[in-house]
């Protein structure tokens, strides 16, 4: 009873990047992310975990479509988003406080149950939710979860959790607390991360002086990045980002993803798993050294 009542004051946590870097009126978002959702043409079956892109929708919601569009919302019961703090520095991993969110079209759910169970491993702070209401890493999941959900709203729930500064070492830790959720058929990862960030702004001008044009000399940069992850690699993915200094900003939820595949496969002898890109964007093609752009990608773990 005093669990319930605990739960029954958690705050729903407010929908505070409507209007600005998405659509506030349901039917205006609805019908941007139907549009983008129709025109994704090469997607994965059932996908296990998806990285998706979290800049404003008019710039990524295109190639996050891809990865969205690959998850079966009739077999998914549990969604965890996992997302890079930008705003507050952070050691480990943090859980989202509320049990709801909000969202234009609908509120989605947190799982309590969930999240009492990762607490239990003492690897997990709170996310404040003031904290929590100025990231945008995960809320810029949630209009496309409850889009995909939407005839099974009430059939999932999701946990929302905010990585901070991981190791190779401690993301090999997590692995063995985020593992089952991995094997479990019901469960579906989001992991929330842009690519390049280019720019003075960004203070990052890898291969500026490059003979390609900047936006190429990103792109092989990103694709690089992008085909260490399909191997599933941890450690190449953290010698990758050591070596390029690549400003992927969701480095360390994509490497918490990589760390429990490693986990999960080495107690999962027989099965299969692999990852593919699907979609890959740029905000605008930099030409210049004053130019700047943000990478997108989208991609599909699918586990057999």
């Amino acid at each position: 009873n005093e669990y319930k009542s605990y739960l029954s004051v958690m705050p729903t946590r407010r929908a505070t990047h409507a209007g600005s870097w998405y659509e506030g009126s349901a039917k205006s978002l609805d019908g941007d992310l139907s549009r983008w959702l129709g025109a994704a043409t090469q997607t994965a079956a059932n996908a296990k975990a998806i990285i998706s892109p979290h800049a404003g929708l008019v710039y990524c919601g295109a190639t996050g479509a891809y990865g969205f569009k690959s998850i079966n919302p009739a077999t998914t019961r549990r969604i965890i988003v996992l997302g890079p703090s930008h705003r507050t520095y952070l050691s480990g991993c943090a859980i989202s406080k509320c049990t709801k969110f909000e969202t234009p079209l609908y509120d989605l759910v947190g799982d309590e149950e969930a999240v009492k169970q990762l607490h239990s491993s003492g690897m997990f702070v709170d996310f404040p939710v003031s904290d929590d209401e100025e990231e945008h890493s995960l809320e810029m999941q949630y209009p496309y979860i409850a889009k995909i959900m939407s005839a099974y709203k009430d059939n999932f729930k999701i946990v929302s959790i905010v990585v901070g500064d991981v190791s190779l070492q401690q993301a090999r830790d997590y692995a063995g607390v985020f593992a089952p959720y991995l094997a479990d058929s019901d469960t579906v990862f989001v992991v929330s991360s842009d690519f390049c960030h280019w720019g003075s702004r960004f203070s990052f001008s890898y291969g500026a002086n490059d003979k390609l044009p900047i936006w190429e000399t990103i792109t092989k940069l990103d694709r690089e990045g992008m085909d260490i992850i399909e191997t599933l690699s941890p450690a190449d993915f953290e010698a990758y980002l050591k070596r390029t200094q690549n400003t992927i900003c969701g480095r360390r939820p994509i490497l918490l993803l990589l760390a429990a595949v490693e986990y999960h496969k080495k107690i999962n002898t027989s099965g299969s798993c692999s990852f593919k890109f699907l979609d890959y964007s740029q905000s605008s093609r930099c030409i210049r050294r004053s130019d700047s752009s943000v990478s997108y990608a989208s991609g599909a773990l699918v586990m057999e």
